[in-house]
C-alpha cells in the first residue's frame, strides 16, 4: 500500500490552528486534508483538498461536507464516530464519489478530532488509485506468465515445424509455374509472421536480472522521438514538456528505448483519421509516491514521472480494465502484445504504469525510481 497514515494525519494536526505558517505546512501535504467545524461545515483545507474536491477554499468554507458526497455516504458516519468516542477512527476502500467530484473516488480516511476545537474534526483521504492499479499490474504480471510458458512451448512445437514448412515452400517454387509461385510466396510469407509472433512471444520468457545503470530519460526520449517522427509517426506532431532538472532514472537504456517505442507507436496508431494529430511526452519530477512491495522492507519510491499523450478518440471503454493484458489490441491485424511488453518491463525495474483515456485523447504514465547513488553525473548517458 502507499505510504500514509498516522505521521501524514499528526503533521496536519499540529498545522491547524498555526495561521499563515500552519497553512503553509498543510498546503505541502500531497494528500487532501479538510477540517470539518463540529455543525459539519468545512472550516479548513488545504491546496490538495481543492484540487480534491473541484472548489476553491472560499467555496469549501461555504458549504457542509455532506454537500460533497453521495447522500448516506459512510464518511458522514465516520465522522460521527470520531465525535462519539473522541477517538481517531480510520475506514478503507471509501468509495466517496458524486456527480460534483467525480464518479471513481475511492479512498482511505483516517479521522481525529481536534482537541482545542470541541466538535471539530480533521480528515484525510488517501486515493486509491495507484494501489489498485498496483494491484492491477501483478494481475497483469500472471497473465504474462501464462504467455512465457505458451513461449517456451511454441518455440519448440511450431517453430521447428515451420521452419521445415518454409523450406518445402522455396524447394517448391523453383520448379513452380508463375501462378504457383504466388501461393508459395504466401506460405513463406505467412510463416515468418508466425516466426516473428512467437520471438516476440518468446520475450516474456527472459527473466534474466535487468542491467541497469543511471539513464537520462531525456536522451532517451529524443533518440525514441527522431525514430518515430522519421517513421512510423511521421506526419503527427509531437511536442515535448520536460523538466530540465530531473535526476537520472536507475533503468536498462535499451529497454526504456522499447518501451516508448511501443507508446509512441501505439498513440501514433490511434491518431488516424483525427484532424491535426498531436503526441506529447511530458517528464516531471513527482515527490511522494511510495510504494510497499513484496521481499522489500523499506518502502520504494517512484518519483519519475514519464507521459505519453495523443489527442485520438481514446480506449473503448470495455477494453480499458484489460490494456495491458496479453493479446488484448484494437488493431484489426494486431497481436495484442506491445502494451503487455511494456507492463513486464516497466514492473521489472519496480516501476507503474497506468493509463488515462477519455474521448478527448489517451495519456500512458510512468512512474519509476530515481538513480539515488552516490554520483549523480557518474555513468549517465549523453
Amino acid at each position: 500500500m502507499l505510504e500514509m497514515g498516522g505521521d501524514t494525519l499528526t503533521k496536519a494536526k499540529n498545522a491547524i490552528g498555526n495561521g499563515i505558517q500552519g497553512q503553509a505546512v498543510l498546503d505541502s501535504l500531497p494528500h487532501p486534508v479538510i477540517v470539518v467545524g463540529e455543525d459539519d461545515k468545512i472550516v479548513g483545507a488545504n491546496s490538495a483538498a481543492e484540487g480534491f474536491l473541484h472548489a476553491s477554499l472560499s467555496v469549501l468554507k461555504r458549504r457542509e461536507v455532506s454537500w460533497f458526497v453521495p447522500f448516506g455516504s459512510p464518511l458522514l458516519a465516520l465522522i460521527a464516530q470520531v465525535r462519539e468516542r473522541g477517538g481517531p477512527v480510520n475506514e478503507y476502500k471509501v468509495d466517496i464519489g458524486s456527480p460534483r467530484i467525480g464518479q471513481e473516488k475511492l479512498v482511505d480516511i483516517h479521522a481525529s478530532p481536534l482537541s482545542d476545537a470541541p466538535g471539530g474534526v480533521v480528515l484525510l483521504f488517501q486515493e486509491r488509485t495507484m494501489a489498485e492499479k498496483l494491484d492491477k499490474q501483478l494481475t497483469s504480471r500472471g497473465a504474462a506468465r501464462t504467455v512465457t510458458g505458451l513461449a517456451a512451448m511454441l518455440a519448440h512445437e511450431i517453430k521447428n515445424p515451420l521452419s521445415g514448412i518454409r523450406g518445402a515452400a522455396q524447394l517448391l517454387e523453383q520448379s513452380a509455374s508463375e501462378e504457383d509461385r504466388q501461393l508459395t510466396r504466401l506460405i513463406t510469407d505467412e510463416t515468418d509472421r508466425i516466426v516473428k509472433l512467437v520471438d516476440r512471444m518468446e520475450v516474456f520468457s527472459d527473466e534474466r536480472p535487468i542491467d541497469r545503470e543511471p539513464v537520462n530519460i531525456h536522451v532517451v526520449l529524443d533518440h525514441v522521438k527522431r525514430v518515430a517522427a522519421s517513421g512510423f509517426a511521421a506526419g503527427v506532431k509531437i511536442t515535448e514538456d520536460y523538466d530540465p532538472s530531473l535526476p537520472p532514472v536507475f533503468a536498462n537504456r535499451d529497454q526504456l528505448v522499447q518501451v516508448f517505442i511501443n507508446l509512441i507507436k501505439n498513440a501514433s496508431e490511434a491518431l488516424n483519421g483525427v484532424n491535426k494529430p498531436e503526441i506529447v511526452i511530458s517528464t516531471a519530477f513527482r515527490p511522494g509516491v511510495r510504494l510497499s512491495v513484496p521481499g522489500v522492507q523499506e518502502r520504494v519510491s517512484l518519483p519519475l514521472e514519464f507521459c505519453v499523450r495523443d489527442n485520438g478518440h481514446g480506449v473503448p471503454n470495455d477494453l480499458k480494465q484489460h490494456l495491458f493484458d496479453p493479446f488484448i489490441t484494437t488493431k484489426t491485424n494486431g497481436s495484442g502484445l506491445g502494451l503487455a511488453l511494456v507492463a513486464k518491463i516497466v514492473g521489472d525495474h519496480g516501476g507503474v504504469v497506468e493509463c488515462e483515456s477519455g474521448n478527448s485523447g489517451t495519456k500512458f504514465r510512468i512512474l519509476m525510481p530515481a538513480f539515488t547513488g552516490p554520483d549523480l553525473n557518474s555513468g549517465i548517458e549523453d
